[in-house]
């Protein structure tokens, strides 16, 4: 093997050795990145000494959010910033942090801090017991309006219902994977990405972990009605065969009508009943 090689391979392990890695989308965050920075980083110390990093994905940020990540980074190694070109939304920018990432174990986290990243040691006790997976699961939904709280509801049950794939209830993308189970993730070819569906899919071991959703830290909420019915339309498509049936009894149902208005035309051509 040639130096040049050799050092390139060690350069790529030496790359991988990291314990934990946590990933985090992050859009017009500003009012919370320091607070995220503390808590995550506390929690990473705790669990992984120095061996993690925080792969921070900036996704179009226009709100000073890009240039506080940058300088988290300059001041702290284990901060990585990751600056996309443009905003292209929630599940591509997730998708872009975990295929940079490097961790043994990687925590999915977003930014708003609602789902609280001190449960990380519970779940990596979890993890512990055998699981390649431990997703959290939502008992509670603090500071949300009865509106939001019943959209999401029914989101998820319709969503359920509908996917050919199990999607536990009320389960976001806030779970930790070990790297077994990253590696199948990103071997996924999917353009039209939902992470959760994903997840679900390539199987393992998974296991549901219980949990309170807090209350948004900073700012107003990314995910409106818009968002989420976007989203539900990319995982159907992506995971159930409702909307090919559909598109298909559809085109049968115009086919027929096609054919009774052709015969329609012929018969009243030959009863001589056409206007000249």
């Amino acid at each position: 093997m040639g130096a040049g090689l050799l050092a390139q391979t060690e350069k790529i392990a030496a790359r991988r050795a990291v314990a934990l890695s946590v990933v985090v989308p992050c859009y017009n965050e500003i009012g919370g990145v320091a607070e995220l920075y503390r808590r995550v980083t506390a929690v990473c110390r705790e669990q992984a000494g120095h061996s993690y990093e925080i792969v921070l994905v900036i996704d179009g940020a226009t709100d000073g959010t890009r240039e506080a990540i940058f300088e988290l980074a300059k001041q702290d190694s284990h901060v990585v910033g990751i600056d996309l070109a443009r905003n292209y939304g929630h599940q591509i920018a997730l998708s872009a942090g975990l295929e940079f990432c490097r961790g043994q174990r990687i925590l999915i986290l977003d930014a708003d801090l609602q789902d609280p990243p001190e449960l990380l040691k519970a779940m990596m006790a979890k993890m512990d017991e055998g699981f390649d997976v431990v997703y959290g699961q939502r008992l509670k939904r603090q500071g949300e309006g009865w509106f939001k709280r019943a959209t999401a509801a029914l989101f998820y049950r319709l969503l359920r219902k509908m996917v050919d794939v199990d999607i536990a209830l009320d389960s976001g993308d806030f779970r930790l994977m070990n790297r077994r189970a990253l590696d199948h993730l990103n071997a996924m070819p999917e353009r039209y990405r939902f992470i959760r569906g994903m997840v679900s899919w390539i199987g393992l071991k998974q296991a549901a972990f219980a949990y309170e959703r807090h209350q948004r830290f900073a700012g107003t909420t990314h995910y409106p009605l818009k968002k989420m019915v976007l989203l539900a339309m990319d995982a159907m498509t992506s995971f159930s065969i409702v909307p090919l049936r559909f598109a298909s009894h559809l085109g049968m149902i115009f086919g027929f009508l096609g054919l009774a208005a052709l015969g329609y035309t012929l018969f009243a051509w030959i009863a001589g009943s056409v206007l000249p």
